[in-house]
């Protein structure tokens, strides 16, 4: 990619596009796009507008054209027309189905988008890529990304512009409150409290050996360089094995075990300051460690927050089983299970270069089990477990809970309204587990959540178009404008009233624009801190396209780049593993496309498999087996167990057939990738 000098070269660089003639004006555009709400469309609603809302001067209201889109509309010479809905991309594109002749650009999911345009309703501007140069050439630079977006492997055909919220980057992040870790584990002598409680009797068994030794590759503490750490269990045992053998012990015996355990298990290595196994630059922890520490905090609520309940893990909303469902990715990432953060539903390339799907595994369910474990033992919210509308801001505000798996800009900038001084909410280093890289397993960490195409996209309708070619070509250069450097800073910083001219940082090794004053007032003032919101509610800006983290980034509170700081190390000194962008020597380590291309009567079967499809969701209100059995344990009809559930999937739910289906897809995908590489 080039690099960006200034933003004054930038906005003067002239860029290659469709070229169209207007004889007649500019063509109109009827948009049924957005992200997921009548909030985050192109023209701004009602709520968000108010009376009139003023940014950089301009007072904008209710149904007026957001500050990028107005940008986009002078550049282009085109006028946008709101026909959107205001709904997720798949409740999106359903409403538009039957009548695609009403809009000329719709939101979807990738799949729906991909199967529409095998059936003909959306255009393939895979056809078109001469025509779009900006396009093409960040197709050409990354070809996973390429084979990501192929919806037919014989025409070569792109049916929708894929988003990306960032790209080959980390996504999700534990986080906790480093604070209280410290305040339980660091110092000389033994832990003591006025007041504890006695811990639940235990479920949760161990996951981590029992004996032996374990050598984990770390980032030193200054994050130089890396260095062996060892878990020396023949020295100190397995914690949650002595924990449960102890039988009933209290918040402070639980303290005073596990910081004895990480004395003799790390041989001294972290000395007073135990907490950098959970929170240093050189930490180490894993499942078993965790739930020792969970175990630690719940039973030591008037320690931590002077009251008599505190609660270990949280999820952003303890009632929406759109944030719910990241319990189960965090299971993923403790346990050593792939699949349960995939880029296309639960799907992960074995080490042999098969597709396995995680639903059908016994390994997921096993490692659910373990998470109801935890909840049986009172170490997840009750919240959670009752699906309670309690969200991250409750916990957070009033010091009643420790930790949850999310996003660190939106997530850590609650250090600056909810807590107080000497309080952090902080990323933590990605757990040590057990994965199957290779036949015997690898104990390193690995991430999954990494960011790639998104599931969403943009399409452009036949019927809308018509055969318009003045409306075909202005479809297709606003998709070619948004890859070009100008329009891939506008959809993420907004037109340059939100940036300090002549002003640029280093990010990620290239020269990115600072954002103005105003920006920053108003992120606060209208966004209360939260970036990704302020971008969509207000600027129009992250809506769709590629997304720079360089203005999110600006964005997040101290103590959430100081926790990010150190994973970025860790990736950097190759202590963190993940998914590649690429077709990999090791299959395991392929990235999943966001779609396969699979046949008109593929997509007909697929849409046949009612209880798969309908059981495993991610949107609110939207019901997942997967969450439920880490609330409730293994109570579906058929489910009683990790095999029973693994094989109810395959058998009862179709699943067997799903993956044959896609496993030819993705064989024929990597027979069009050995024609373009």
């Amino acid at each position: 990619m080039k690099k960006v000098l200034s933003l004054a070269l930038i906005l003067s660089l002239a860029m290659s596009l469709v070229s169209f003639a207007h004889a007649d004006g500019p063509v109109t555009l009827r948009m049924a796009t957005g992200y997921n709400s009548a909030k985050t469309g192109l023209f701004f609603d009602p709520e968000t507008a108010g009376d009139g809302v003023e940014l950089a001067g301009v007072v904008y209201h209710s149904g007026d054209l957001k500050p990028t889109w107005v940008a986009v509309q002078e550049k282009l010479n085109v006028v946008f027309e709101n026909k959107y809905q205001g709904n997720g991309a798949g409740a999106e594109f359903d409403y538009w189905k039957e009548q695609m002749d009403q809009v000329d650009m719709l939101s979807g999911t990738a799949a729906k988008l991909s199967e529409a345009g095998e059936a003909g309703l959306v255009v393939n501007i895979g056809a078109y890529l001469d025509q779009m140069p900006n396009f093409k050439a960040y197709l050409d630079a990354n070809p996973i990304v390429k084979l990501s977006i192929t919806g037919n492997t014989e025409t070569g055909a792109i049916y929708f512009s894929p988003y990306f919220d960032g790209v080959d980057d980390i996504e999700r992040m534990p986080l906790m409150r480093v604070d209280m870790v410290e305040k339980l584990l660091n110092g000389e002598g033994e832990f003591t409290a006025e007041a504890c409680k006695n811990l639940k009797p235990a479920v949760y068994q161990p996951y981590m050996p029992l004996s032996g030794k374990i050598e984990i590759e770390t980032p030193t503490a200054d994050g130089t360089k890396t260095e062996i750490v060892t878990k020396d269990y023949d020295a100190a045992g397995n914690i949650v094995a002595k924990m449960n053998e102890a039988g009933e012990i209290d918040g402070v015996t639980a303290v005073n075990m596990l910081r004895t355990y990480i004395d003799q298990a790390y041989n001294g290595y972290y000395g007073t300051n135990r907490a950098d196994l959970f929170i240093g630059q050189n930490a180490a922890w894993d499942a078993d460690e965790l739930v020792a520490l969970l175990r630690c905090v719940v039973a030591n609520p008037q320690t931590l927050n002077g009251t008599d309940t505190i609660q270990g893990l949280f999820s952003r909303e303890d009632g929406n089983n759109q944030r719910r469902v990241d319990m189960f990715r965090f299971a993923g990432t403790l346990f050593g299970v792939r699949g349960l953060e995939s880029r296309q539903d639960y799907l992960y390339v074995d080490t042999d270069g098969m597709l396995k799907d995680a639903r059908q595994e016994v390994a997921t369910y096993e490692a659910l089990a373990r998470m109801n474990a935890l909840a049986q033992e009172g170490l997840l919210s009750q919240a959670f477990i009752n699906g309670e509308d309690v969200k991250t801001q409750n916990y957070l505000e009033n010091d009643l809970g420790f930790m949850h798996y999310d996003y660190n800009q939106t997530q850590t900038l609650h250090n600056a309204t909810l807590l107080q001084e000497g309080e952090k909410y902080m990323a933590v280093m990605v757990p040590v587990a057990k994965w199957y890289d290779t036949e015997e397993g690898t104990y390193m960490r690995f991430t999954e959540s990494w960011r790639s195409v998104k599931t969403d996209g943009w399409g452009i309708s036949v019927a809308g178009i018509g055969g318009n070619e003045a409306k075909l070509n202005a479809a297709l250069s606003l998709i070619d404008y948004a890859y070009s450097d100008e329009g891939t800073i506008l959809m993420s910083y907004g037109p340059s009233q939100f940036i300090k001219e002549g002003e640029t940082f280093l990010f990620n090794g290239k020269e990115m624009p600072v954002i103005a004053d105003v920006t920053n007032e108003l992120l606060w003032s209208l966004g209360k801190g939260n970036y990704t919101n302020f971008a969509r509610y207000y600027l129009g800006s992250t809506l769709s396209f590629m997304k720079s983290q360089a203005f999110e980034y600006q964005c997040t509170h101290e103590v959430g780049k100081e926790g990010a700081g150190k994973i970025s190390v860790a990736i950097g000194l190759g202590t963190i593993k993940h998914p590649m962008l690429a077709v990999t020597e090791n299959p395991w380590y392929t990235s999943v496309p966001t779609v396969l291309p699979t046949t008109k009567e593929d997509n007909q079967a697929l849409g046949g498999y009612d209880e798969l499809n309908s059981k495993f969701q991610g949107g609110k209100g939207q019901e997942n087996i997967l969450v439920d059995i880490i609330a409730s344990g293994f109570t579906a009809e058929g489910m009683g167990s990790p095999e029973e559930a693994a094989e109810y999937v395959k058998d009862a739910m179709s699943g067997e057939q799903y993956l044959d289906i896609k496993e030819i897809a993705w064989e024929e995908l990597l027979d069009y990738y050995d024609t373009i590489k």
